[in-house]
């Protein structure tokens, strides 16, 4: 059994699919887990929606809910402007889904501009949003949006801080079972975990896959428990592979060696 983790996605549908597409993956027998923040920023939130839907559906795939998620429901539900920074990237999803630029309307009449962006996200997506999971376990990992709360289980853990953190002690000192992240884009990670040319962090037993968000900017996926990276970009450059052999966390050292002996 492998398991495949997915980084954070924002909008980069077509670079989704092409890496799914190049996956080696048995549905019947790996795991696939997308860590979140499919939306805001990239050219195609709405079909990256699609697409994980899909996945979920019909290929048995495991989607965690992001911050990205989070402040969109809390924008549907509640009107919380924090899905209206600029920093977020919302405007990308919000002309995605409406059709058209909103800035003037959520200016003009906040509540009016609200209600138009709620009745034109699809609501499968709204209720797929509601219903992802905050973690998710298996015999390899743990795997979060933003990190974990010491060495505290995901469970004992608040929803905010599992979707949310960005905490140095857990990026540099976490030292229990691994834990694959996103969230912190991994040029914003302590340097000491940033390894290979392949763009991923891992220290002691935190790895972190979400490789950034920009045009030259690859959408990661890591395999376990043989640390295999897949990556594809949206700059035209083709599809890549990376089998890490340095940093890799000591639980890892033994499946390899189990690996080995088979």
């Amino acid at each position: 059994m492998k398991t495949f983790v997915i980084g954070d996605v924002h909008g980069r549908a077509a670079q989704l699919r092409q890496l799914v597409e190049m996956l080696p993956r048995d549905p019947a027998h790996d795991s696939l887990i997308l860590l979140g923040d499919l939306i805001d920023r990239g050219v195609d939130a709405p079909g990256a929606v699609d697409e994980a839907i899909r996945l979920c559906r019909d290929a048995g795939a495991i989607c965690l809910r992001g911050n990205h998620e989070q402040m969109l429901l809390d924008f549907v539900d509640t009107g919380h402007p924090l899905w209206m920074h600029h920093a977020v990237g919302s405007e990308q999803t919000i002309e995605q889904y409406v059709g058209r630029p909103m800035t003037l309307e959520l200016n003009d009449d906040f509540d009016a501009a609200q209600q138009e962006i709620a009745d034109s996200i699809p609501r499968d997506h709204i209720e797929f949003f509601r219903q992802l999971p905050i973690y998710h376990e298996d015999q390899y990992a743990f795997y979060v949006h933003a990190g974990l709360d010491g060495d505290k289980h995901p469970r004992d853990t608040s929803t905010h801080h599992l979707i949310w953190s960005r905490d140095a002690d857990f990026f540099k000192s976490y030292h229990g079972k691994p834990c694959v992240f996103g969230h912190t884009p991994t040029p914003l990670l302590p340097l000491l975990g940033r390894i290979g040319r392949h763009g991923l962090y891992i220290s002691h037993s935190a790895i972190g896959i979400d490789t950034g968000y920009n045009y030259t900017s690859p959408l990661s996926c890591l395999q376990l428990p043989d640390f295999h990276v897949f990556q594809t970009f949206a700059d035209g450059r083709a599809a890549q592979q990376h089998r890490l052999t340095a940093f890799i966390p000591e639980p890892f050292r033994a499946f390899r060696k189990e690996i080995a002996a088979h």
